[in-house]
């Protein structure tokens, strides 16, 4: 009687131990399933099931779109220079001409916002002088020369933006009329341009995806998806250059106010596409 009972429980206990394990081995499945499915789930994400990192075959093209547009703000630059014994002698002079400037910026309706100190320099004057040697007896000694600070030069550059591009010639005759160091850097360019640039970019893309379509059936291949993307904006823009002094091209004095042609400003966009092919 009691060996049938002990045999009964062991026949039990290894029935408990056997489902045990079965529930184990199920547990451990459901977590490799759910890893699995987690792992492949990422991977979909990230594109990298069933296709290479780096596709082998591609091909490259490139598109250029351009968009011209009359410019509506102008920009120059001007500096005023002074040279005097000393330091504060050369800054009056150089503030009192330079604040004449300014004033008539002002007063020609430039806003205060568009104009900007781009350099503020000052720089001791040296000259050589040669000593005077009495000669007795030849050949004479070489003459002595020695390095004397004779000023100082202090200098002021500003540069202007013209929101209304029609003022630029009655301004640039007023600042020569200042007379004023020099005037240079006379450039046109527009003042809301992304969505200019945003056309040349499209007619760029455009004009890819067509030679890409051409190239492709030129090769009897067929185009996958794009791999990759860049793009280059290269803006020429016309500058109108002015010579070193304001007077030399009858700007002050009383000049009339100078003809400036402004044309129009290209607004140029090159995209290089890659495409993947089969």
């Amino acid at each position: 009687m009691k060996e049938e009972k002990n045999m009964c429980c062991l026949g039990s206990c290894e029935d408990c131990l056997h489902k045990l394990m079965k529930v184990v081995a199920l547990v451990l499945m459901v977590l490799a399933l759910f890893l699995l499915v987690k792992t492949y789930g990422e991977l979909k994400v990230n594109k990298f099931i069933g296709q290479d990192i780096t596709p082998r075959n591609t091909i490259s093209v490139t598109g250029e779109g351009e968009v011209s547009a009359t410019p509506d703000i102008a920009s120059f630059s001007f500096s005023v220079t002074e040279e005097a014994k000393t330091v504060e002698q050369a800054q009056t002079m150089a503030t009192e001409k330079m604040n004449g400037a300014l004033a008539f910026l002002n007063q020609s309706g430039v806003n205060e916002s568009d104009i900007k100190t781009t350099g503020y320099n000052i720089y001791p004057r040296y000259e050589w002088w040669s000593k005077e040697v009495q000669c007795i007896t030849a050949p004479c000694p070489p003459t002595d020369r020695e390095r004397v600070l004779v000023g100082y030069e202090v200098s002021q550059n500003i540069s202007v933006e013209l929101k209304d591009i029609d003022m630029a010639g009655e301004v640039l005759a007023g600042i020569g009329s200042l007379e004023v160091t020099n005037v240079s850097g006379l450039s046109f360019d527009i003042d809301e341009k992304d969505e200019l640039q945003r056309e040349a970019r499209q007619e760029a893309i455009k004009e890819a995806k067509n030679k890409a379509k051409e190239l492709a059936s030129d090769l009897g291949v067929d185009l996958v998806r794009i791999v990759s993307y860049s793009a280059s904006d290269g803006n020429d823009y016309p500058r109108y250059e002015m010579l070193s002094k304001a007077s030399d091209f009858g700007i002050g004095g009383g000049a009339a106010s100078p003809e400036i042609p402004v044309g129009e400003n290209e607004i140029k966009t090159t995209v290089y596409i890659t495409y993947e092919i089969k």
